[in-house]
């Protein structure tokens, strides 16, 4: 891939990106404001790696557009209940979601500059990351499902390394043309952000009640 290429996909990637997180921001919205009750972590696994499994199926038709959008929409569903529940349950609850928002933004924005600006491969992380989220991934739903807080905080902060060393990655994959699709870029780092923000609310939460 050449150079303009690398640089058409980067652009339609952020543009898709922008595009997705608003969207995400909107369904949440509407959630928030129907008072949606929280979903089922199956329900929730299930429609997530359903429409995942779909956009990656459609990534190279114009059907994979709207796929994605049915994807980060129903993300953004099963996020309001979250917001909602927090702003509820913390005195605070509204400084402890901004700070998750701009910390979120802050290691994404910061983090991709790098990588943009430097231009430094960072592919060797890809076995690392691979073994961490399937661990962490594992290891949430053990938390979930045996109902233990303290592995559930230790799940979060594995998160926020693991996604801030995905970025890395993708971000890298982009600018050296291993990754050539922009939808497909899109998702892995609308999932970063959302795994991201996520982790982060729940580890301020519990450093910022009352």
């Amino acid at each position: 891939m050449s150079t303009t290429e690398a640089n058409k996909l980067i652009r339609n990637t952020y543009i898709l990106l922008s595009m997705t997180l608003l969207f995400t921001a909107f369904t949440a919205y509407i959630a928030m404001v129907t008072e949606m009750p929280r979903m089922h972590f199956v329900v929730v696994l299930v429609g997530y790696f359903g429409l995942l499994f779909l956009t990656a199926k459609l990534q190279n038709s114009v059907w994979g557009i709207a796929s994605i959008f049915a994807l980060t929409g129903f993300m953004g569903l099963t996020l309001g209940p979250i917001i909602s529940m927090y702003l509820t349950m913390f005195s605070n609850g509204s400084e402890l979601v901004m700070m998750a928002f701009g910390s979120t933004a802050i290691i994404f924005l910061g983090l991709s500059g790098y990588v943009l600006a430097s231009r430094k491969d960072f592919s060797f992380l890809g076995g690392f990351l691979f073994v961490g989220i399937l661990v962490a991934f594992l290891a949430g739903i053990g938390a979930i499902v045996f109902n233990m807080p303290g592995l559930h905080l230790a799940v979060s902060a594995m998160f926020v390394l693991l996604m801030s060393g995905l970025i890395l990655y993708q971000t890298s994959d982009m600018v050296h043309g291993r990754e050539t699709n922009y939808i497909m870029a899109t998702v892995t780092l609308y999932v970063t952000i959302y795994n991201l923000f996520l982790s982060l609310l729940q580890l301020f939460g519990l450093m910022g009640e009352d």
